[in-house]
């Protein structure tokens, strides 16, 4: 055992603790992390008590699956001591009430009930690093869309018993955590909840579950911080109301936490503009709790990935080594120096790579025994319309701080290195995608530059060279349509239909990709709405929505970055028409189509149209079922004669259910029809 006086890691001293229960030899590591490639600016008044986390809740599973982790060195080591080394503080574990079958088949995700918290935080507290336990409060994942009550728990009232329970099952987890000696510093009472937990929307009894499971927390282990966990920072109104409501119930909490995963939740700059508000109204400490970044769009373990090239999300930062350093050093110093009260960031699943490289059938096997995937067949039980549909395995590995044998990255080093900076010389990292969309009518030109991306994530223009083309097909796979990229090759691109096409091509030694959509020619003026601007279209607002305006974010969108959103509080209050008038038309036959998606809708009438001289020629119903599930609406065919009035848009009108209704709406297409 290192000797005392080595370098204490950085630990965030307000959640130190008096000593209980079993005592654990801990080897003190001290934190001296270099790198001779990885470019880290400086993070200034980056001090001891800031927390630099790791989630690491899937390791117990993945080495039970043969999964072996290495130090930069080479040689095997616990990856809980790598973690320490390189700079990591605190280690995030998930916790389930019950995550098995009645067979004791696990659901998969790591099978993380507090059994594991307890073997991961022994060896946590070994390597000097507290633990936060994240109480997810269900038997499987929680997140903004599941939030399913644990089976123990499904047949109990929310007025008391469940409360009750909660409070028993908080408090009893961690006197187990505290028996054997772990160095608890935080406790999550709930995961990602947004307006929805433990099998309920109504605030009252969702603050009355928080509430207990703070009460616990304060029982067991006075000093940790006791953090309240929310996602979608980019919906800017959300946190307000959630935060209000904590505060009306009288919730007891320390950390308002975030999730921020940048490719989904808008930019640094909306991140630390929403948690500022919550800190300067509610002087809580404030946290991202999750986050991440791709290092590759690399698959390794058969099984997919959430995040790979050409995905409908924004991309901050190349997919490399540095781009995913650039990502977490970007957040600490948000949450550091932009935020109020900023006090930690946790990285999620930082450790979770795939089990095996063979086939999918041996990892499938080694999923299903030891729950190393994200979800088991098992998991079909509790959770049967995702789980039990799309088991499998790791969706995440390509964000991993280690490679696919369990090496650790040079991007894991950022951690250690943020403190002091490693400003090296900058060199060219990667280089930046292009995407364009192209109407058949159109003239199809491919850029002569392309930026090329830096270490310190500054751009330059260089000369680019496209060689190869790419079809895109529907299950994402590519099919090589070209070998050449000249003028028959642009003709081919006009001719071939519609289509979506990755074209790759050099620059200064580089691989770059400008991804080409080629579409029918489109009568409709910004038709996908990215201008950001209204522009020619119109809103007739008949009833008062919260929220009617162009949104930014290109998770949430059909094609490109930008769609038409709405949103109302409440029953009955969205009804309205978005729709443009188009001049200048031919004569002839059309067909139009929109498409909408959203969620909470309730009893709907939504259809689109096609306005002729004030009058309704022609329509076409749709509804809204569900996030993610975009409905295309579609009139097949009328006919218009030039100089008439046309107008063409969508009418929407929801009663409102659970959090009030809310949508989408994207991809206004009117194109002639070519008779054959």
């Amino acid at each position: 055992m290192k000797k005392i006086g080595m370098i204490l890691l950085s630990l965030f001293c307000v959640l130190s603790l008096a000593s209980c229960g079993k005592t654990i030899e801990k080897e003190i590591q001290e934190v001296n992390v270099s790198s001779n490639s990885l470019y880290v600016k400086k993070v200034d008044n980056l001090d001891d008590d800031f927390v630099l986390g790791m989630d690491s809740s899937q390791v117990i599973s993945l080495e039970n699956s043969g999964v072996k982790y290495y130090n930069f060195d080479g040689s095997e080591q616990d990856v809980f001591k790598t973690l320490a080394q390189n700079g990591i503080n605190c280690i995030r574990v998930r916790v389930w009430n019950d995550p098995y079958d009645a067979n004791g088949n696990g659901y998969g995700g790591g099978n993380c009930d507090i059994n594991t918290a307890i073997e991961i935080g022994k060896r946590a507290t070994k390597y000097g690093m507290k633990l936060n336990v994240d109480f997810h409060y269900s038997d499987f994942w929680a997140d903004p869309a599941k939030q399913m009550v644990p089976k123990a728990w499904k047949n109990l009232d929310y007025e008391e018993e469940m409360p009750k329970a909660l409070y028993e099952y908080t408090k009893d987890s961690l006197k187990k955590l505290k028996n054997e000696g772990i160095e608890v510093g935080m406790v999550q009472v709930g995961n990602e909840t947004n307006g929805y937990m433990c099998g309920t929307k109504v605030w009252a009894y969702i603050c009355s579950l928080m509430s207990n499971g703070s009460k616990a927390v304060r029982e067991v282990f006075p000093n940790a911080l006791v953090a309240v966990h929310f996602a979608n920072p980019e919906k800017v109104t959300n946190y307000s109301d959630y935060a209000s409501k904590l505060k009306y119930y009288n919730v007891d909490y320390d950390v308002f936490g975030s999730s921020y995963y940048p490719y989904w939740h808008g930019t640094l700059e909306n991140l630390s503009t929403v948690l500022n508000g919550i800190a300067e109204k509610y002087n809580k400490k404030m946290m991202v709790l999750e986050t991440s970044y791709a290092f590759t769009s690399e698959d390794y373990d058969f099984s997919g990935n959430t995040i790979s090239d050409g995905g409908a999300f924004d991309k901050f930062y190349p997919f490399t080594i540095q781009g995913q350093a650039n990502s977490v050093r970007n957040v600490v110093d948000t949450v550091k120096n932009n935020v109020k009260n900023g006090c930690g960031v946790f990285y999620w699943e930082g450790t979770w790579i795939g089990v095996g490289y063979s086939s999918w059938e041996e990892n499938s096997a080694l999923w299903e025994k030891y729950g190393s995937g994200w979800a088991s067949s098992y998991a079909k039980e509790y959770d049967p319309n995702d789980a039990g549909k799309y088991y499998g395995g790791c969706a995440v590995d390509n964000q991993a701080f280690f490679d696919k044998n369990g090496k650790p990255l040079e991007s894991l080093k950022v951690f250690g290195l943020m403190k002091k900076g490693n400003e090296l010389t900058p060199v060219i990292d990667s280089t930046e995608d292009i995407t364009l969309i192209k109407a058949f009518t159109d003239e199809v030109e491919f850029p002569s530059t392309v930026n090329a991306i830096y270490t310190d994530d500054s751009k330059k223009a260089l000369s680019v060279s496209w060689k190869t083309i790419y079809k895109v097909n529907d299950d994402t796979s590519l099919t090589k349509v070209l070998d050449t990229v000249d003028d028959a090759a642009k003709a081919y691109l006009k001719t071939n239909g519609v289509a979506k096409y990755k074209v790759v091509g050099e620059a200064s030694g580089f691989e770059t990709v400008c991804y080409i959509s080629m579409v029918e020619f489109n009568y409709v003026d910004d038709y996908s709405f990215e201008s950001g601007e209204m522009g020619k279209w119109q809103i007739n607002a008949i009833k008062n929505s919260n929220e009617l305006y162009i949104e930014n974010k290109a998770t949430d969108s059909l094609t490109g970055n930008y769609h038409y959103h709405f949103w109302a509080e409440g029953t009955n209050n969205v009804e309205f028409e978005l729709f443009q008038e188009i001049e200048d038309l031919p004569t002839g036959n059309y067909k139009f189509a929109i498409s909408i998606m959203g969620g909470d809708a309730g009893d709907t009438d939504i259809y689109a149209f096609v306005k002729i001289n004030g009058e309704i020629i022609a329509k076409a119903k749709g509804d809204i079922t569900s996030y993610g599930n975009w409905n295309t609406m579609k009139i097949d065919k009328f006919s218009y004669t030039s100089g008439d009035k046309i107008e063409v848009g969508i009418y929407v009108k929801c009663s409102g259910s659970g959090n009030g209704a809310w949508g989408q709406i994207d991809d206004a297409l009117l194109n002639y029809i070519v008779e054959k």
